[in-house]
């Protein structure tokens, strides 16, 4: 298979303890930062004109795009679903949170960004576990038959 497939699929060994914590990771930090979109999703439309517009797509489509990045692609990361083409939305919507909209502010205000950030990009290297649908995807793709 390409190595892109086998990037997006990793056919890696996990022990069980380590699938354990990659999955308590995926389910606690997912579920954290769907609670931010959602309380975004739910605000919409006080937030969509005030919104910052970072990629000059305007306030509502960058909204529409923090809401996709903190919701649906949380939600494929809690289940290992194409888990790190979801988690590139979620780090970039965390860098452009943390080193754009919050770079003039004191580092208490960006902490939990560059926190999310830091937990995004580590769990990005590390990989779903065998606790999760990409790892069904990929036996599926480079296991003989």
């Amino acid at each position: 298979m390409t190595p892109v497939l086998k990037f997006l699929f990793p056919v890696k060994r996990y022990t069980a303890p380590q699938s354990w914590l990659l999955l308590l990771a995926r389910i606690t930090f997912g579920l954290l930062l769907m609670s931010h979109g959602i309380a975004k999703w739910q605000h919409f439309g006080e937030l969509s004109a005030t919104f910052p517009d970072l990629l000059g797509l305007g306030s509502r489509t960058a909204l529409i795009l923090a809401i996709f990045g903190e919701v649906i692609c949380s939600a494929g990361f809690i289940m290992g679903a194409f888990y790190r083409l979801a988690l590139l939305p979620m780090i970039f919507t965390l860098a452009m949170a943390a080193f754009v909209v919050h770079r003039g502010d004191p580092f208490a205000a960006k902490e939990l960004a560059v926190v999310y950030l830091a937990v995004f990009v580590l769990m990005f290297f590390a990989g779903p576990g065998k606790y999760a649908v990409d790892r069904l995807i990929s036996f599926r793709l480079f296991v003989p038959r």
